[in-house]
């Protein structure tokens, strides 16, 4: 057969005739892109990229340290010749990956992994190790009438039992499949600054520990876990404090449930600690993880290895045929030692603090459009007054400013750098941000 090519002007088209296109307007130059700069294939025009493939880009576009790395090259280009399967056929390539996942993202409490593609699948994971663990620790023969307690405004994923968790966002994506009716309760959301809202988040708190409390008395021995994102993303990137969840981690222990944290969007260094839950305090019990991972999954241990026999001990109970995939993992390989080497988790943190303080300073140049400016490390966001207002802000960065930024919630917008983004490529879209405002202030006055 003889090879295709499509040239770029007509990639578009050549993809609407079959696929349902409502992303960005770009095509992808990928030798051209480089670091925060993605490079439109068609035109040459430059976009600085602030949101990083919905925050699974861990370094930017074609980080030196990978592409002008040989060796690793070869390494990536021999795993992609077959895709093996790992659960049952090992590689020194797989052992590696683990080892290096380990050394730097690794929680010596929780030592069992389970790999697997997606990030809703490894929430699917986490929800069913939690069911065998609580149908183990009663006695029951059969999981039926087990829950999963969960928050307002999460959103777990779009699989099977994530659907029945997800509620944040278009209802497009939960409408009309069928849903397991878990216990839910309110979000307590943390708004900014907190000084100026302590009173109402207290109040929130209470009111969101209260119905937990009501739903474990309402549903003796049948909730099996309470699980949370530490920042709802897709919900408005909502930030939950510390002390609420210490309070849930701690009911959960009071009525035998297992804490769970989904990190698919927090982890791998983007709060300024390897996990989120690390610099809150928190000792979750099993933590989702994917994105900027590149290879998702779950860890697992503490109260999980109450049940010897648990659904990461007993063979089949967890199970995929690729259990991940093994060029991702040889790429993560290298991006993890490469965080590593130039200390890209503590950068996060003070490149994070740095930008929050520009943020701080556009709301208060811009009081009438810019409110609950928030972030830990770079996951950093903004509101503005609603949801058209924001969607004008982010189609003018775009079209004018070619600066690429994420909405959240109905009228958050949100940053997703990657870790190697650059102080300056920060500031230039804090600026973009600056300007953009003064645009539409403008027009309205």
């Amino acid at each position: 057969m003889t090879p295709r090519s499509v040239p770029p002007q007509a990639a578009l088209d050549t993809l609407r005739r079959h696929v349902r296109l409502d992303g960005f307007d770009l095509v992808l130059d990928l030798g051209r892109s480089s670091g925060s700069t993605l490079v439109d294939a068609r035109d040459g025009a430059e976009y600085l990229d602030l949101m990083t493939f919905s925050g699974s880009l861990p370094l930017g576009m074609n980080h030196p340290d990978m592409a002008q790395d040989a060796r690793f090259m070869a390494d990536l280009a021999q795993a992609a010749l077959h895709k093996v399967t790992n659960p049952d056929i090992y590689t020194a390539e797989y052992a590696r990956f683990v080892d290096t996942f380990t050394q730097v993202l690794g929680d010596p409490a929780l030592p069992h992994l389970f790999f697997i593609d997606g990030g809703a699948l490894a929430v699917e994971n986490a929800l069913k190790t939690a069911f065998d663990w609580k149908a183990r620790r009663t006695g029951a023969t059969s999981g039926d009438g087990l829950s999963a307690l969960h928050l307002e405004g999460a959103f777990h994923g779009r699989s099977g039992y994530t659907l029945s968790l997800t509620n944040a966002g278009d209802r497009a994506v939960t409408d009309l499949y069928p849903a397991l009716r878990w216990p839910r309760i309110p979000t307590p959301g943390l708004r900014f600054p907190l000084e100026e809202h302590a009173g109402q988040v207290r109040d929130a708190e209470a009111e969101a520990l209260r119905a937990a409390r009501r739903h474990f008395a309402e549903h003796p021995g049948r909730i099996a876990c309470f699980i949370a994102e530490p920042v709802q993303g897709a919900g408005g990137d909502v930030h939950l404090s510390s002390g609420f969840l210490y309070a849930m981690q701690e009911l959960c222990r009071e009525h035998d449930a297992l804490f769970v944290l989904d990190e698919v969007q927090t982890g791998c260094g983007m709060s300024g600690s390897a996990w989120c839950y690390q610099r809150l305090g928190l000792e979750p019990d099993v933590v989702a993880f994917g994105k900027k991972t590149q290879v998702c999954g779950i860890m697992a241990g503490r109260r999980v290895d109450g049940v010897p026999e648990n659904a990461l001990a007993v063979s089949s109970r967890l199970g995929s045929t690729w259990g991940g995939n093994l060029v991702d993992m040889v790429r993560a390989t290298r991006i993890l030692e490469i965080v590593e080497d130039q200390s890209l988790i503590v950068e996060a943190d003070r490149k994070g603090a740095g930008l929050l303080a520009r943020l701080r300073a556009v709301a208060a140049a811009h009081p009438e459009h810019v409110s609950n400016v928030r972030g830990r490390g770079l996951i950093c966001a903004f509101d503005m007054p609603d949801g058209p207002t924001r969607d004008e802000v982010l189609s003018r960065l775009r079209t004018e400013e070619r600066v690429l930024l994420l909405p959240g919630g109905e009228r958050g917008i949100r940053f997703r750098p990657s870790l190697a983004v650059s102080r300056d490529d920060l500031e230039r879209g804090a600026e973009a941000i600056d300007r953009t405002l003064a645009k539409v202030e403008e027009h309205r006055c």
